[in-house]
């Protein structure tokens, strides 16, 4: 009877997490600019995960090249692994526990959603510890690129 009452309040978690994802806006505004046919995002707070998937797959469409500069964190952290992605070699890379806005409650759920778009050793460390906690874990490109070699690194 317990474990049935756990598995349908799982399941009801499950579901809410996912909701909210879906209709709590995005609020951080990144400054998103174009260079010719590249694409720069700078400076993404990140926001809502469910529609950074979406707009992630927008840009991995688009099959531009795509900069991620200055800082990325929470959400944004999403768009390095895109195949045709380069991190800034000066960027500043930050990971956190995924929140319902304002509060201080991490869903579930969502941060499964964000590990499917994470490699290597920032795979490991995002299950290992980032995504228990509500402190911002802030690393460097050049520390990015050593916990997940397949990341480039942008030319300048």
């Amino acid at each position: 009877m317990i474990v049935k009452m756990m598995f349908s309040m799982t399941r009801i978690l499950s579901r809410l997490a996912l909701a909210l994802a879906l209709v709590v806006p995005l609020t951080a505004q990144a400054q998103i600019s174009e260079r010719g046919r590249t694409i720069i995002i700078t400076n993404d707070k990140g926001g809502n995960v469910v529609r950074t998937m979406q707009h992630r797959e927008k840009l991995v469409a688009s099959g531009r090249p795509v900069e991620i500069r200055g800082y990325c964190r929470s959400a944004c952290t999403m768009y390095i692994t895109m195949p045709n992605a380069c991190l800034g070699p000066n960027a500043t890379v930050g990971f956190h526990a995924p929140r319902i806005p304002n509060t201080k409650i991490i869903p579930p759920i969502v941060d499964q959603l964000m590990a499917r778009y994470y490699r290597n050793g920032i795979l490991q460390k995002w299950n290992s510890e980032w995504k228990h906690s509500l402190k911002m874990h802030k690393i460097s490109a050049r520390q990015y690129v050593a916990l997940d070699p397949q990341t480039k690194l942008c030319r300048r």
